[in-house]
């Protein structure tokens, strides 16, 4: 029986203010990797731990892929990586479908990497703490979603079993994988239906059915 639901934070329940601000951070640096190589590399480098500034930040992705530091390149990313937390939105059944979940007594659990920075203040822009009944992000946990403690933990915490959880987000690689590493039930979120994966939802008020 499902009692908890964890979901993921951008993409899935807010949209980035600028497209897919982690591949641009791959464009603006010209790292020739795989992108299922490069995310997990980029999140542990950004997500994984607390700065004291976004210039830290990427010089932290700087060093993880072997690039020479280059102000410019981190003023450019920094604008617009700030650009994108600032022009976020909450897709427009997010809060109407976290309410009603809530009202039908499931735990409401936001789960995320992310850097300190930018989930905070869309966070506290749209109101959104009192929706979760906690909250866990990667930079404060000093792991990324795919690493099979962050769920662990996660769970440990809650008190809860695989059984009673299902995930849901809008990535194969960092969402349905840490569904699948953790062994519990994953959905995912694809609102333009362009992904062959089951079980999945083209919008968050389908969900209900799914559980």
């Amino acid at each position: 029986m499902i009692k908890a639901i964890l979901f993921d934070f951008w993409g899935t329940l807010a949209e980035n203010g600028v497209k897919s601000p982690i591949k641009q951070v791959k464009n603006i640096l010209n790292i020739d990797l795989p992108f299922s190589s490069y995310v997990v590399r980029m999140e542990k480098a950004m997500m994984a731990s607390k700065f004291d500034s976004l210039n830290n930040a990427f010089e932290s992705v700087f060093e993880e892929f072997g690039i020479e530091k280059n102000d410019k390149k981190i003023e450019e990313l920094i604008g617009m990586w700030n650009k994108s937390w600032m022009l976020a939105d909450v897709y427009d059944d997010t809060i109407k479908t976290l309410k009603a979940l809530r009202d039908e007594n499931f735990k409401i659990i936001l789960i995320s990497n992310t850097d300190m920075f930018s989930i905070n203040n869309v966070l506290d822009k749209f109101e959104m703490r009192d929706l979760f009944d906690k909250m866990y992000f990667s930079y404060e946990l000093g792991l990324i979603k795919t690493d099979k403690k962050f769920l662990e933990t996660v769970l440990a915490d809650l008190n809860l079993n695989n059984d009673d959880c299902v995930l849901v987000g809008d990535s194969l690689a960092s969402d349905i994988k840490a569904a699948q590493n953790q062994g519990i039930k994953g959905i995912l979120v694809d609102r333009n239906n362009r992904r062959d994966y089951s079980p999945k939802i083209n919008k968050l008020s389908e969900l209900k059915e799914r559980l």
